[in-house]
């Protein structure tokens, strides 16, 4: 299984993902990591990806997740704001979106505070503009700490079993 902690940026699921790999003891993964050099530039330039931009970066996730999912599972954080994104994510593999849910308040002044990401917090609206919340998810509210957060999902994948 590989479980995808989806949202906005911001929202905080590299580290709701580092939490979550311990707690279920399998390696955790950061999309952004993968990230061609040319999708970065242009992040960092205050320009949001399009689809195109998108479009192989996912692909190449899906098939490093085959390879997770070999090797007992894994956790992913990546966006996939838009349903066509986690099809191409969920493709190949037995997949669980978790979506970390914030209010664009909430998630600005995360953002705000956060240093080292080439995500620059200008394009924060664009996310929001693209997310196309997901039905197929289990939703989770950002509002509490990290560990209510990571103690929330796990007893929402335990009563999916």
């Amino acid at each position: 299984m590989i479980y995808i902690l989806m949202g906005v940026s911001g929202a905080g699921k590299t580290l709701i993902g580092n939490k979550l790999s311990k707690s279920l003891d399998i390696p955790f993964y950061d999309g952004d990591d993968f990230h061609p050099p040319a999708n970065v530039q242009k992040m960092k330039s205050g320009e949001p990806l399009n689809d195109d931009d998108r479009r192989p970066w996912l692909e190449s996730l899906a098939n490093n997740m085959i390879k997770w999912e070999q090797n007992g599972g894994a956790i992913l954080a990546c966006s996939a704001l838009k349903k066509s994104y986690r099809k191409i994510l969920s493709s190949k593999t037995d997949t669980q979106f978790i979506y970390l849910k914030g209010s664009p308040s909430l998630i600005a002044d995360r953002l705000a505070e956060r240093s080292g990401h080439y995500m620059p917090p200008e394009l924060l609206q664009s996310q929001f503009d693209a997310l196309e919340e997901p039905n197929e998810a289990l939703t989770v509210s950002v509002e509490p700490s990290p560990e209510e957060i990571v103690l929330t999902i796990m007893e929402r994948l335990e009563e999916k079993k």
